[in-house]
């Protein structure tokens, strides 16, 4: 069976890699925040600035991080990368067990995390690429998918149980330990990597750091696809702070109904993630991400039906499932057409801008839709993101209407 491809030793230390740094980060979910109101007293204002201005810097320093991911080799930079958030995590539970841990630390640890977060997974797509054949891409990328998602379903709720027991910086020092552990994963890959050649196209330093955007917007079918995913992604993580008003203070749910609301549909995700390359076998790509890019979509509006009691708590699971298996078997199908539309020489510009832009529309959709709750009502805020989201099938590519294959690596030259 496809999806049971052996794609090699080399492949199973990455992945074993991804697995110990998504497991980790899947315990310590949502732990700065808490430590910032458990521990530092903050006020509502400082940590919802601690959950959009620590991604944002984080974006901003990823932006000159990748013209230099661009042309070197990768797997030194992932581990960089790795041994950077593994330092940053650490500092937390080393400033608390001495008594100066304060907000604009976990504002730093916030922004460094999330810049090496972008720069590490623009140079693993780039390594991805060049290690396994391009007809096992999609059986990778969903691999990866499927680790991500249950980490998510196991992750929290082991976090929220170790914070009980053993105090709240514990989960942040088991996502400093992952890290480590990921970087030594990742050493242990023995394959021989050449170091990547500078193009002679490109504009220059200054030039270089736009040449991720420019190949997206260049491309019809990745910069429709780039946009959907943008508002598809902004509208879908604006909804967790308004149901999180709704449910807990609204509607009354006790806190371990709200995280069983959202863990268990997560499990989902193993469904959808495992079933891609058998789908897309099936009924072939292009209809794939037009089908399911649909599916992932429609759901959201399901949550403005939600009610106190049981009957709400079914509908919050019954519309996140169906949401997470369309994610989930929609991502790894964009992943891959993402990489096989982007030359080599481009890769992690490309990725590093990808991220960026959907970072931002998270962040810009979470804030618009926090001010409109306020002046409305969470639920029709989650009402007018639901119909917004009804409109995203508009911005998936027209059947026929892509671009031309990517362009070879051009002959080296000035960097």
């Amino acid at each position: 069976m496809r999806g049971r491809r052996a794609l090699g030793r080399q492949f199973g230390w990455l992945w074993a890699a991804y697995a110990v740094s998504v497991y980790g980060s899947g315990l310590g979910f949502g732990a700065l925040p808490l430590i910032a109101v458990l521990v530092l007293h903050a006020s509502p204002a400082e940590v919802s600035a601690l959950s959009a201005v620590g991604p944002a810097v984080g974006a901003l320093i990823a932006v000159p991080l990748a013209p230099w991911v661009e042309f070197r080799r990768k797997r030194p930079v992932m581990v960089a990368m790795d041994l950077a958030r593994c330092a940053a995590m650490a500092t937390v539970p080393v400033a608390y067990a001495v008594g100066r841990l304060g907000f604009v630390q976990l504002l730093a640890v916030s922004a460094v995390v999330a810049g090496a977060r972008i720069a590490f997974g623009a140079a693993s797509g780039a390594y991805l690429k060049s290690l396994v054949r391009p007809e096992d891409l999609l059986v990778a990328n969903s691999r990866f998918e499927s680790t991500n998602w249950s980490s998510i379903a196991v992750g929290p709720p082991l976090g929220g149980a170790a914070i009980g027991l053993f105090g709240p910086v514990v989960t942040v020092a088991a996502d400093a330990a992952s890290y480590l552990l990921s970087a030594l994963g990742i050493t242990a890959i023995r394959d021989r990597e050449e170091a990547p050649r500078a193009g002679g196209r490109t504009r220059g330093r200054a030039g270089g750091l736009l040449d991720g955007w420019r190949h997206i917007a260049g491309d019809p079918e990745l910069r429709a696809l780039h946009l959907n995913n943008m508002l598809v992604s902004g509208l879908i993580m604006a909804t967790e702070p308004l149901l999180a008003v709704l449910l807990l203070r609204e509607l009354g749910f006790p806190p371990w109904q709200y995280a069983l609301a959202f863990a268990a549909p997560c499990l989902g995700g193993l469904v959808g993630s495992r079933l891609a390359p058998r789908v897309v076998a099936r009924h072939g790509r292009d209809r794939v991400i037009r089908t399911v890019g649909t599916l992932r979509a429609v759901w959201l509006i399901g949550l403005v039906l939600v009610r106190p009691g049981t009957v709400g708590l079914v509908t919050v699971a019954a519309v996140e499932l169906a949401i997470i298996v369309n994610m989930s078997l929609y991502t790894p199908v964009l992943a891959t057409r993402r990489l096989e539309r982007t030359p080599d020489h481009l890769v992690a510009r490309t990725l590093t801008a990808w991220s960026i832009g959907q970072q931002a529309a998270i962040a810009l959709c979470t804030a618009l839709g926090g001010l409109l709750a306020d002046l409305t009502g969470p639920r029709t805020a989650l009402a007018v993101a639901g119909l917004l989201a009804l409109a995203t099938p508009l911005l998936l590519p027209r059947p026929g209407r892509t671009a031309p294959r990517p362009e070879p690596e051009p002959a080296p030259g000035r960097w």
